[in-house]
Formats: structure tokens, sequence, C-alpha cells
């Protein structure tokens, strides 16, 4: 388990400057982390070097992005498809995991028995894949790193979802299934599918981290011996201190199924800070995202950062213009401190507490639990003025915004290989 290490303070600026290189070993997405970290890097000066996760053929074929598709990316761009996981990868056969789920019905998700030596070779072969992407990758990137520059490795990967009709609708049910529709998260990870999506959730979260560390040694040291810096950060979930009731404390999500896989890539941080290696996994608090949708309730934590904002606000200005836009989202007879009130309940409540035990953090979800959480999350929306705009959206851009600040400047020396921004360090920074 790794011990809580929330950073409090404000990091100084760092000596990141013009000319420095910032490189995103994932693709960027929009409404994302890694935008606020592009911004802060932007503003010190430095060179953003895009990359991307490529795109699959109706064949399931991976391939580079094609002219139109890279019409809108600024350059310096590395057009190698970086895509992890293996989940499309097809084995001696050309059989892939995905392939051995068609044709599942949602009533036999549970019975599903699956072929595990074929995937352990699709395992092998999704790793020999991106592990040479990523040599071609760091080969490209030279040219675009100019002598005596800083160089920050910014690892953007996450997810892991095969990509076969059957899993969504499990999830749903895991994520938001209520009364005879609720699938409980240990049911989903002891079944054959659930294994499945534990280990291509460790291939692409954490162990796509190692291969990046263990293959850019040579450039690293390289740039080392001419007197440059080099730093690798990467974005973790393990909950985050929020403002309950007038003091921060840890909360989570429960159930994160990526949460064993953001374990493994703490470890892999630690381990490689025992080399001497500067490097950090920042656990940020939750926001709004593409992805996380599905996963209604995730939000919830998001609705204390209003408190944090109104105590801890470095910028006053900037933190009642934030205050304001959450205020006129919501109907005209509801305040920003009943919003609060909510959040406080719920997150106060005994059975929301029984799941928040850092020490077995990630812990599976039961049925009374979800469903309390859900009430909560639809009690929340109901709130708004839309239900589709939320202020969850205005306080997300906050939480991306200084967690980047925070990770570019503490990144040059990380205080830790594993640190927590709360709530209380957002405001900080806004």
């Amino acid at each position: 388990m790794t011990q809580l290490f929330p950073l409090n303070e404000k990091p100084s600026l760092s000596p990141y400057k013009k000319g420095d290189v910032l490189v995103l070993f994932g693709e960027l997405f929009t409404r994302g982390y890694a935008n606020g970290l592009v911004e802060e890097a932007e503003r010190r000066g430095m060179t953003i070097v895009r990359a991307t996760v490529g795109r699959r053929e109706k064949d399931g074929t991976l391939r580079a992005l094609n002219a139109e598709e890279t019409a809108n990316i600024p350059a310096p761009f590395i057009n190698v498809p970086m895509e992890a996981g293996f989940d499309m990868e097809p084995d001696s056969k050309g059989v892939t995991p995905c392939q051995q789920l068609e044709g599942v019905k949602m009533s036999e998700w549970d019975k599903v028995q699956l072929d595990w030596s074929s995937i352990e070779e699709s395992q092998k072969n999704g790793t020999a894949r991106f592990k040479k992407n990523t040599e071609l990758f760091l080969k490209e990137l030279e040219q675009y790193i100019p002598a005596g520059a800083n160089v920050l490795f910014a690892h953007l990967m996450a997810g892991g979802v095969p990509r076969t009709k059957v899993i969504m609708p499990v999830l749903n049910r895991v994520a938001k299934g209520t009364g005879d529709r609720h699938i409980s998260s240990q049911a989903l990870m002891d079944s054959e599918i659930g294994k499945l999506c534990l280990k291509n959730f460790q291939d692409v979260t954490a162990d796509t981290f190692k291969h990046l560390v263990d293959l850019s040694t040579p450039l690293r040291k390289k740039l080392e011996a001419s007197g440059s810096h080099v730093s690798y950060t990467a974005y973790g979930y393990h909950g985050t201190e929020v403002l309950i009731r007038g003091q921060y404390k840890w909360q989570t999500y429960t159930c994160y199924f990526q949460g064993w896989a953001k374990m493994a890539l703490e470890k892999h941080a630690e381990d490689f800070a025992k080399q001497g290696i500067h490097c950090c996994v920042y656990n940020c608090p939750e926001i709004l995202t593409n992805s996380s949708s599905i996963f209604q309730g995730v939000e919830v934590s998001l609705y204390p950062l209003i408190a944090a904002i109104h105590k801890d606000a470095g910028d006053k200005k900037h933190a009642e213009q934030v205050l304001n836009d959450c205020k006129a989202l919501l109907k005209d007879d509801v305040t920003l401190e009943q919003i609060i009130k909510t959040t406080d309940d719920y997150l106060t409540n005994d059975l929301t507490l029984e799941f928040t035990k850092f020490e077995k953090w990630p812990q599976h979800s039961r049925q009374d639990q979800m469903e309390y959480m859900l009430k909560n999350s639809d009690a929340l929306f109901d709130m708004h003025k839309d239900p589709k705009n939320l202020l969850t959206a205005v306080l997300s851009e906050v939480v991306f915004k200084s967690c980047g600040y925070v990770m570019l400047h503490d990144s040059w020396q990380p205080k830790a290989p594993v640190a927590w921004i709360g709530h209380d360090l957002v405001a900080r920074c806004m």
C-alpha cells in the first residue's frame, strides 16, 4: 500500500524555460487532465511534442493517422501509433481476445470461459508491438530536443476496457445498476471477463510507464550527460482530500475499476525513484471527462471544491468569477450552500464511510452503497437548471489547470514518487 502523501503547498516556479520540451506520451484529448499540463508548459514557452494512439481499421489493423486526421494537430507531432493493451492483438492463429467474446449475450457474461493460453500470446504480442513502437517514437523524438533543452515526459496512457459489445452493458450495470439490474463489482472482477479487464488495465495504465522509462534510458542518460534535466510524470487516481464539514479529508469513488492498475503504476514510480530517476505519479481529484461519464457518482466528490475555493482560493477575483459561474447553472431556488450540505451529508454518512478506507483501497462496491451514491448524484443533478450543463464542468476546468501547474513545477524535483493533489492545493493554485 502506498503511503498517503498530500502536496499542500503551491510549488514555486521550476527552472523549465523557453525551448525546453514537454513530451506527451499518449494522445491529447479534449476535456482531460493533460490539457492543464500543456497550457502551463506553453505559458513557460516549452515545446510540446504530441503523439497518437493511432486508429483501427474495420478489419482491426492498427495504423498511424491519415492526412485528414493530422490536419489540426500542431507540430511537432510524432505519427507512430502508440496504442497500448492487447484486447485487439491477434495470437498466432489470428484470434484476438475481443473475438473470443463475439456473440456473447448479456445473459451469459458471467459464464464465459476464455482461452487463456491464446490471451497470454496476445498479451505478449501486444507488449512487443508497443515496445517496438515506443522505440520508433523515441528515435523520432530526438530531432525535436535542442541541445541543452530540459525534457519532461508526461505519461497519458490509461484505460483498457476490451472493445467488445458485451462489456459496456455489464459495466453500466456495475456502475449504474439498481435493484435487479445491479451487478456487483466483485462479481465482475471474479469473472473471466473481469480478469481480462484487469490484465488489460495493467498493460495500458501501468506497464506502459515502465516501458517508457526503461526504453528512454539511453536518451535520458545522453541528455543528462550533456547537462540537461529529465523528469517523468503520470496521472493517478487513489482518492483525494476534499473539504468535508470544514476539514480536508481523504475520500474516494467506489468501485474504481482502474484502482489495481493505478497501484501498479505507483509501484513502478517508486521503483524508478529508488534508482535516482525524477518521476512522480500525481493522484489528481476527479473531474468530469468523456470517459468518466459512464461512472455516475464520480462527480459527487467534485462539488466540495466549491467550499475549498471559498476557503483557500489563491486568486480571490478568479474565485468569485468561478463561484458566480457555478451559481448561474443552478435553479433559482438552489444555493451553493445547499450543494455543499448535500455532499457533506453524503461524504459523512456511515454507508459512504464504510467504503472510504484508505488502507483497503480499492474496495469493491455493494448494492446499497451504489444506490445511495446514485441517489445523491441524481439529487445534485436535479438542482441544476439543465442536467446536461453541470457546474462540475466549470470545476473540472479549475482542477485540470491547477493540477497542470502543480505537476509541471513539482516534477522538476518531485517530493515523492507518488503524491496527492487535493482540493486545498487546487484552490491555492487557481
